[in-house]
């Protein structure tokens, strides 16, 4: 059902992944909404629940908490369904929340239709993460905005703890640069 949106407000986590895996909107339709606004009005929008979160988020369990310019947090609450074979929530959460929370602290300075990817994520884990650990939030901020670069770090904690932190380095893309996901297809021969 493209372009239909999935309830996701009161939704259980169960009812989230159903929409992800039936995909109930297309995640390329949302992105392109999210184009048309400024970085910042773009997040405010998925907080709100105006355009539909990316399906990864919902997958993973992530929300926006806040956000402001230059500054994102998003929490999540580690369950069974992030564990790894050896007991414990696999690394790849907190470095996902890294790279999510770096690249929307960059894409909240950014004007409507520039588009950012990542180049590069280095993670620093400090102490495992449990199902036990409760409620994780993961603070991104922008440290260096360039016209075509830009750099962010983020800290990945539970309470006062530091479970996890890292930093990213951002290419800024203008308007007219196109990703694989927008451009049109190549031709076959």
């Amino acid at each position: 059902m493209a372009g239909a949106r999935c309830a996701l407000g009161d939704a259980t986590h169960a009812d989230k992944l159903r929409c992800v895996t039936q995909l109930y909107y297309d995640p390329v339709e949302a992105a392109q909404r999210l184009a048309e606004l400024d970085g910042l009005s773009g997040l405010r929008a998925i907080m709100a629940g105006e355009i539909p979160p990316p399906p990864i988020g919902v997958l993973l369990g992530f929300e926006i908490d806040e956000v402001e310019e230059g500054r994102v947090v998003f929490a999540v609450d580690p369950g069974p369904q992030h564990y790894n074979p050896i007991g414990s929530v696999h690394g790849g959460l907190a470095a996902t929340l890294i790279d999510s929370a770096t690249g929307c602290a960059v894409h909240s300075t950014l004007p409507a239709g520039v588009r950012y990817t990542t180049t590069d994520l280095q993670v620093r884990y400090v102490r495992a993460i449990t199902r036990d650990t409760g409620r994780i939030l993961c603070e991104g901020t922008v440290v260096h905005r360039g016209r075509t670069m830009a750099t962010a770090e983020a800290r990945v904690t539970a309470g006062d703890r530091l479970l996890a932190h890292g930093t990213a380095g951002v290419l800024i893309l203008p308007p007219a640069a196109r990703t694989a996901s927008t451009a049109p297809p190549a031709s076959g021969s």
